[in-house]
């Protein structure tokens, strides 16, 4: 109990010659320095909130009003046309009294130079939202800039050139446009013609004209009155009844996973490298809490992206309800929660204000994998209740969890920065099975044990016993790209800023009289532990249940491809749509996740990559055509795949349009036989792309070993697949396939197999001629990122 003496500030005990206090200086002295740093990042708040407050102008541009207002009076002017005068006319009576009239006069020039100021400020604001709201330059074919595009970048570069905070964008991104309707439902049966048989489609359009001369107008109205009082008319509804309603396990269906690099393991020793990942992601941190983190942008542009997904990135739960979750964050937290073999430990990872060193993480970490007590009853399986259904775990958790030490312990799990798991498996690309071992590394990362990690945090970091790392995130608060970001600093962070000495541990001195890491006490009865193996049975059902295959696809990269002038993600959709195709023998429907943080509170839409034009080149290129012809649609199924994307982007999406519809038509009580046909498509191929967004931290020229793996997710139907790729430098994309054992027309090693070989045909077939494709005008990529 050493620990609890240290955090007693004082005692005191009373004796026949009365009170003998007793003080304990040094825990005095660490609460003094505790709250010094408390009210550090209160002043560091403050300051940044002033500074974004006025963006894109600076604080210090108010003197320079008010030396302006104040140098013309000098000279006799009068610049407030008698507003200042007026304000003095107004001015309470008793600074009447107390001031001069010369002082009454400089107290309204300032007030005039400042509401002068904020009023320029507005008007700043609004001239650079009026600026982000412009897209077009996304549809402008390279070389071809518009006039209006060239002024638009360069009022864009003078409105942007102060040094942005974090946050400094929000208030001047625009809102989400609702589309009209009329051209929600044309793109939606444009969508779905290549899926359906011409009674099918016949019979959808009629059901879609239906809507839209009935029900669907009466529907849009209330959307647009959402989306003038709300921020984001989609984003609380997607996060609400997309995921906080699920009533599933979150573990496989939601969450999602990040890898380790491909090649490299850092060091060996586990917790060494659990010592050097925790530094780096409170780092980060510390970088959002402080807004130093360079506000995210579109690639090659200065377009800013919305930043509000990082808000609740460390510090946040998801809470299981009846009805619905909740996601619960807290402002600050200064401890992390660890599971090693069954047991729960909270590692502090401040002392007296100051983050600790890694290398005193690290000796904090090996305490925890030295300690010999073992689990107490009910306690190694407690974490199955965050991976089995949310509705027993919701009444485990308000009956047993509410009060005394099962709250405490677990509130120290649910209030902790992050979660970390120290497995005592090994993974990676490894032994004599490099391939097979990749897939069960994917599939420890998903699901692990279902009772090693907990779902619920927002993030969970898993260190393996041989040094190799990776993360499992909660969907709900944030997509993959805010994620990934963290990622990408995170591994950077690790190996070429903190790194190791020549022994695999970590850098630093440390002070040995640290505080023991706190054992988690825990009182769990024999109706938990009943609830807990429940659950368990339903995650392992799931988990035994999920096909992952991981390779890397190393014939050619976005190196080639760029010489082909073809969008490398078209490319691969496309290669996607060729490689189902031959595997299933036909199309279905196809989601590729796109982002709408061009505006606030933006997530994500759908791209349905599946498209009449790739439809018909895969037939053409099956049915054994002219490749001459393949060529020419394979450049049309590109150019109407990157058209599909931006549209996406630039809120002229299909998919949360007619989510949102769906919505308020359930608050009205009214059915849509239309959204709900809609609503329950299948998404057989679910596919997205990890991006890569901070490649000058790797210097993969330099340092070629240091490969990204990205990360996967579980299959979004029982018969399709999910696909996640992420490209890598100019040479290599990395994929990550799943699918269902219990679906007999699914195979996710099989489905790799077709997708490389997909790639190489297209690439095969576009190499024949590449002079004639890369002379071709008019149906090249447009690469109008580079305008920017």
């Amino acid at each position: 109990m050493a620990e609890a003496h240290q955090a007693v500030a004082f005692q005191f005990t009373i004796t026949p010659e009365g009170i003998d206090l007793q003080l304990s200086y040094q825990a005095l002295n660490q609460i003094y320095l505790s709250g010094v740093r408390s009210w550090k990042k209160r002043v560091s708040r403050m300051r940044n909130r002033v500074i974004k407050g006025v963006y894109p102008a600076s604080p210090s541009s108010w003197l320079f009003v008010v030396i302006a207002i104040l140098a013309t009076m000098y000279m006799r002017s009068d610049p407030s046309m008698g507003l200042i005068t007026k304000i003095q006319q107004h001015l309470p009576l008793s600074l009447h009294v107390s001031l001069s009239a010369q002082g009454q006069t400089m107290l309204s020039a300032l007030v005039f130079s400042t509401l002068l100021w904020l009023s320029l400020i507005l008007a700043l604001r609004f001239c650079l939202k009026l600026l982000l709201s412009y897209h077009q330059w996304m549809f402008e074919q390279h070389g071809r800039v518009s006039n209006v595009t060239k002024v638009w970048v360069t009022l864009l570069r003078l409105l942007s050139s102060r040094k942005p905070l974090l946050y400094s964008y929000q208030t001047s991104l625009p809102h989400l446009p609702v589309p009209p309707i009329k051209d929600t439902l044309s793109r939606y049966l444009k969508s779905v013609r290549p899926l359906l048989t011409d009674p099918e489609f016949q019979r959808m359009t009629e059901l879609a004209n239906h809507f839209e001369t009935n029900l669907g107008n009466r529907l849009q109205r209330y959307l647009k009155l959402k989306a003038l009082w709300a921020t984001n008319y989609v984003s609380d509804w997607w996060e609400e009844y997309i995921y906080l309603r699920s009533r599933g396990p979150i573990m496989v269906n939601s969450n999602y996973y990040g890898m380790d690099f491909l090649y490299v393991t850092p060091t060996p020793v586990q917790a060494a490298r659990a010592g050097n990942t925790i530094t780096a992601l409170l780092l980060y941190r510390r970088k959002v809490n402080r807004e130093e983190l360079k506000p995210s942008r579109v690639p090659g542009t200065v377009i800013p992206l919305c930043a509000a997904q990082c808000e609740r990135m460390f510090n946040t739960t998801r809470t299981p309800g009846q009805e619905t979750d909740v996601l619960q964050h807290w402002q600050d937290s200064e401890f992390v929660a660890v599971y090693h073999k069954g047991r729960f430990f909270r590692l502090w990872v401040y002392l007296a204000g100051r983050l600790l060193s890694p290398r005193e993480i690290e000796y904090q970490i090996q305490r925890i994998m030295d300690d010999p007590s073992p689990p107490q009853p009910g306690e190694d399986k407690l974490s199955a209740l965050t991976a089995g259904d949310r509705i027993p775990w919701a009444q485990m958790r308000k009956q047993y969890f509410s009060s005394g030490i099962n709250k405490r312990s677990l509130d120290a799990i649910e209030r902790a920065a992050f979660f970390v798991t120290l497995d005592d498996e090994e993974q990676g690309m490894r032994g004599e099975d490099p391939a097979g071992n990749l897939d069960r590394y994917a599939k420890s990362l998903l699901h692990g044990k279902c009772y090693d990690r907990w779902f619920d945090k927002s993030f969970s970091i898993v260190i393996y016993k041989n040094g190799k790392s990776g993360l499992n995130a909660e969907h709900s608060w944030a997509d993959a790209p805010t994620v990934a970001h963290l990622w990408e600093y995170t591994l950077a962070t690790d190996a070429f800023q903190l790194g190791y000495t020549e022994d695999g541990h970590c850098k630093g001195d440390v002070d040995r009289s640290l505080p023991l890491p706190q054992r988690l006490v825990w009182d769990i009865p024999s109706e938990v532990q009943a609830q807990a193996s429940s659950s368990l049975a339903v995650a392992q059902a799931l988990a035994d249940d999920v096909d992952c295959h991981v390779f890397p696809f190393r014939e050619f990269g976005k190196g080639r491809i760029k010489k082909l002038r073809v969008s490398p993600d078209a490319f691969i959709q496309i290669g996607l749509q060729l490689a189902y195709y031959r595997d299933r023998g036909g199309f279905c429907l196809t989601y590729e996740a796109s982002m709408t943080r061009l505006f606030r509170e933006g997530r994500t839409e759908t791209v349905r990559s599946c498209s009449s034009e790739s439809s018909a080149f895969v037939k053409a290129l099956e049915n054994g055509e002219v490749e001459e012809q393949c060529r020419r649609l394979f450049r049309l199924a590109s150019e109407r795949h990157q058209n599909l994307y931006r549209m996406a982007m630039t809120g002229a999406g299909i998919d949360r349009h007619l989510f949102c519809l769906y919505v308020v038509s359930k608050y009205l009580g009214v059915e849509s036989p239309f959204l709900k046909e809609v609503l329950s498509e299948p998404w057989r191929l679910s596919t997205s792309q990890t991006p890569v967004q901070q490649m000058e931290l790797f210097d993969l020229k330099n340092n070629p070993e240091f490969v990204s793996l990205g990360g996967g997710f579980g299959p979004v139907a029982d018969d399709g697949y999910g696909v996640s790729y992420i490209i890598v430098g100019e040479d290599m994309i990395n994929f990550h396939v799943s699918s269902k054992y219990s679906c007999s027309e699914t195979d996710s090693h099989r489905f790799g197999a077709q997708v490389s070989k997909a790639l190489q045909d297209i690439m095969t077939l576009l190499s024949v001629d590449t002079k004639t494709s890369t002379s071709s005008k008019g149906t090249a990529q447009p690469q109008t990122k580079k305008l920017l």
